[in-house]
């Protein structure tokens, strides 16, 4: 690999950005699309595709490799809650790296989420430690809109592949009116899945941790993909 191509590779991955090296492997000949660019590239479509999958592979012409880098997915939850004790675990079984923030010490404790990212400070500092991309996913839990609309906010300016916030319709709705109030935009507040989670009839925090993680996948996986939304 080229020295120049291989520094700008290692500089997207340190940054949490996606890049995709197509390789000629008649010529040898190499270069570097990264994500933001892929939907300007003359195999825009085909480069997208791979950016969602996450999989590297051969075209069908035979001769051309892409070789895909994308961030591991990440999921940042707010609220140190039960619904997240059960969360934390299923996530990182599903590759994600899980972070917990709560500026309630009684809730953040590393008692209750051992082994994993915590911090106990408001989101408006502890971001600044774990900044949001087009690879994290939030989750919002608290109820406490001190806690979790500065997070909802942060979230939809990173442009998060998902976007969830606990509460009851009427409770999204007064949420809706105050983000809005914050100058979020109707178009951005729609990205918030709320009540949060896929519709299974849960009940128990570990039930509606299974609905939670599920949405969060097919909004990777399946959503407004995070290929489409760094490839436009």
């Amino acid at each position: 690999m080229q020295l120049d191509i291989l520094k700008a590779l290692n500089e997207a991955r340190q940054a949490r950005r996606a890049a995709i090296l197509v390789t000629d492997t008649a010529t040898g000949e190499e270069r570097l699309v990264p994500g933001e660019a892929a939907g300007r590239d003359p195999l825009a479509a085909e480069l997208r595709k791979r950016l969602l999958s996450g999989r590297s592979g051969m075209l069908e012409d035979g001769r051309t490799f892409l070789t895909v880098s994308v961030p591991p997915p990440r999921l940042v939850v707010i609220g140190a809650v039960h619904i997240s004790q059960a969360l934390t675990p299923m996530g990182r079984v599903a590759g994600f790296d899980v972070t917990i923030i709560d500026p309630r010490t009684a809730f953040a404790s590393p008692e209750r989420f051992p082994d994993v990212p915590l911090l106990a400070e408001w989101p408006e500092e502890a971001l600044k430690k774990v900044p949001l991309d087009a690879f994290t996913g939030l989750v919002a839990l608290t109820h406490d809109p001190k806690i979790d609309d500065h997070a909802i906010l942060a979230a939809l300016a990173a442009e998060c592949f998902y976007i969830g916030a606990l509460g009851s319709r009427k409770t999204h709705g007064t949420r809706v009116e105050r983000l809005t109030g914050q100058g979020a935009s109707p178009a951005s507040l729609e990205r918030i899945h709320a009540p949060i989670g896929v519709d299974i009839g849960a009940q128990s925090p570990a039930e509606i941790a299974v609905a939670i993680m599920a949405e969060v996948i097919a909004a990777l996986r399946r959503g407004r993909s995070t290929a489409e939304r760094i490839a436009a």
